[in-house]
């Protein structure tokens, strides 16, 4: 199959681009407005960028209309952030929040999730979760107009939380422990308790 993306719909390639860009781990993004609107909502166009300084990005592309989601308008309005991480036995309370619900609604309710306070931010974080980087805002660029064009948010991470039941002996963050979610194309998922280890070649 050859796919030339000027002979197809936005939608289409978008399509095809989430179907082989996996597994793509999920940023279940905490927003707060500055009229103190809460906001939850997944993307799985994330990953981490530096650890100098620590970053990460994640992008939430426009709605069907054009227009901003809501995440983006509050990151934009404030310039703070809190990125949840999603284990498998969160992941279908996480699809709740991926509804398209209007601004005054707070997923955090709709789902009944519990919030907690963060260090450095003002956003709160998911109770649930067994994981959070608090970031504050070092960009969003903007790529392309319109619908599904998107906003990568770049964020510097000014606090980690780890739950402890996820760490081994060590210290590390096991895997199979944290059990997180990964997206692949349509409907399906996939989780990090499968997996295998590869070492380095040498130098």
């Amino acid at each position: 199959m050859e796919i030339d993306p000027s002979a197809n719909t936005p939608r289409e390639i978008y399509t095809r681009m989430v179907s082989l860009i996996t597994p793509r781990p999920i940023a279940w993004v905490s927003t707060i407005s500055n009229g103190g609107i809460l906001n939850l909502a997944p993307y799985s166009f994330f990953n981490g960028v530096s650890a100098s300084p620590p970053s990460v990005v994640f992008s939430p592309v426009n709605r069907a209309d054009g227009t901003k989601k809501d995440t983006v308008i509050n990151i934009e309005e404030n310039g703070e952030f809190v990125i949840n991480l999603v284990s498998r036995s969160m992941a279908e309370t996480m699809n709740l929040t991926a509804g398209d619900f209007d601004f005054k609604e707070n997923e955090f309710e709709i789902a009944g999730l519990e919030t907690v306070s963060s260090q450095k931010v003002k956003p709160p974080r998911v109770a649930e979760s067994a994981g959070h980087l608090e970031c504050e805002l070092i960009q969003i660029v903007h790529v392309g107009e319109g619908p599904l064009a998107a906003n990568l948010v770049i964020g510097k991470v000014v606090h980690l939380h780890v739950d402890d039941q996820v760490l081994d002996e060590d210290g590390r963050v096991d895997p199979a422990r944290l059990d997180n979610v990964g997206r692949l194309g349509g409907t399906a998922y996939s989780t990090t308790r499968d997996r295998f280890d590869l070492q380095r070649p040498a130098t």
